[in-house]
Parts: C-alpha cells; structure tokens; sequence
C-alpha cells in the first residue's frame, strides 16, 4: 500500500496524510508518484483554503525508502528520484493557498525536504529535523537547499548541510525552521487551528497575501506593481465594502 491519503474538511483545510508505518513514512517509488499526483488533486481543488502535510503515527517522514532504492543505484535512477519529487514540491510550493507542515516526529532527509517547501511548520517537541544527505554522501534532491536557504539564510543553511546535524524543535525554532512548537502529540491540531484561522478570511485576500510575498522574495520591484493590482482588485468587492459598513456602525 502507498499509504498516502488527501482528504478536505468543511471549512476547506486539506490534510495530505504520509502513513506508512512499517518504513517510518519513507517514500518508495510508488508513494513518491502518489504524492505527486495528490498534489496535482491539490492544485485543481478551487475551494481548498489551506493544505497541512504530516506524517501518520509518530514520525513525520524519513525520506526515501532505501531498503527499496538501494538496487536503483545507477545515475538515471538518482535523476529519476530527483525529478519526480523536485517538481512535486514546487508544485506544493506553487499552491496559491498557505500550506503548512505538521511535524509529528522525526523528519529526516527528504522528510525535511518536503517540511521546508512548506509555507510554515508546527513541530511537536520531541520531534526532530535533519538535513542528513551528507551522511549517505549526497545533497538534497528535492529543492530542499533553495527552500533551506530562504529558511535559514546562507551560513546556518550550509552548516545544516554539511554536517547534517539534526535539531531538536526548540532549536528549528530558534534559527527559523520552524514557526511554532507545540507539545508532543499536538502538532496536527495546531496546524488545523492555524489553517482555521487562515479560512476564516476571504480565500482570495490570503492567496493574495501569499502571492506578495513570494513574488517579493524573487523581484522586490514586481512585487510593488503585483500589490498595488491586488490591493485594487480586492478594494473592489462586496466584502471588504460590507465589512466597512459593519466596522462603521459597531456598538461603542
């Protein structure tokens, strides 16, 4: 069984499920083509106000199954692996709605991969994260030195690599990776309320919010002209007009 399920809830949070237990979330071939297309249902779900990505059980995910892609050691094999997932996680990275991983446990190597693509991230203590490519004496694969860059900045981002040091959630914290820890066993309620929070506003001002800042992480400048369109463009409707009227006539 792949073990990889996506699911939406009423107020439009999406869940995409890592569960493969007897491989601790690793990812095999077949899991990996799974998740990427789960992240194309994603993309083509119009009402989809958020997405949280976590692992089942008691670990986030611990990369790529080896006892599987041990035999697969030729240079197309690595190309393949790179592909398949490199450009599931931009397309994650590419949804308009935030995204935000939920780590319950241990992410490790391409588990950490998939939690830095991710918007923001909600660790438990307890759990732990670890660039640990070096080890196995390869790099990320999966776009995560780009999305550990923007992270973590330059320095932390080649210590983190070179020595694949693993951080426990207080230090993540500490150094940006991660946004917000939580006790052990609440990281998915924290990132569902997060998200919550996230759906309660228009779904078009939070997907312009994300837009802004991405665009503005890549060209400061077209993201000036991008806000200005946008902010015209939402200025324009019945809920921000409605919303002043209920702010102007509020009881004292």
């Amino acid at each position: 069984m792949s073990g990889i399920e996506f699911s939406v809830d009423a107020q439009g949070i999406g869940t995409l499920t890592i569960d493969r237990p007897a491989v601790r979330n690793a990812l095999d071939w077949e899991a990996m083509g799974l998740f990427s297309d789960l992240i194309d249902r994603a993309a083509k779900a119009i009402d989809l106000r958020a997405l949280i990505v976590t692992g089942g059980g008691d670990t986030f995910v611990s990369g790529g199954d080896l006892r599987v892609l041990e035999k697969y050691t030729k240079r197309r094999d690595g190309l393949r692996l790179a592909v398949i997932m490199g450009n599931a996680l931009q397309r994650l990275r590419a949804l308009p709605c935030p995204t935000i991983a939920a780590i319950n446990g241990p992410a490790r190597g391409g588990g950490a991969e998939i939690a830095a693509a991710c918007d923001q991230r909600v660790m438990a203590s307890g759990a732990d994260i670890g660039f640990v490519h070096a080890s196995l004496g390869i790099t990320t694969a999966w776009g995560g030195a780009r999305f550990l860059l923007q992270l973590v900045g330059y320095p932390m981002a080649l210590e983190l690599m070179a020595t694949g040091r693993v951080l426990n959630a207080q230090e993540a914290k500490e150094i940006g990776l991660v946004q917000h820890v939580v006790a052990a066993g609440g990281a998915l309620h924290a990132a569902r309320e997060l998200a919550s929070q996230m759906a309660r506003h228009p779904q078009q001002a939070v997907e312009a919010a994300k837009r802004l800042l991405r665009s503005a992480m890549i060209s400061p400048l077209a993201a000036k002209h991008a806000e200005r369109r946008l902010f015209a463009q939402l200025w324009d409707s019945e809920f921000r007009r409605e919303a002043v009227r209920r702010f102007l006539h509020r009881k004292p």
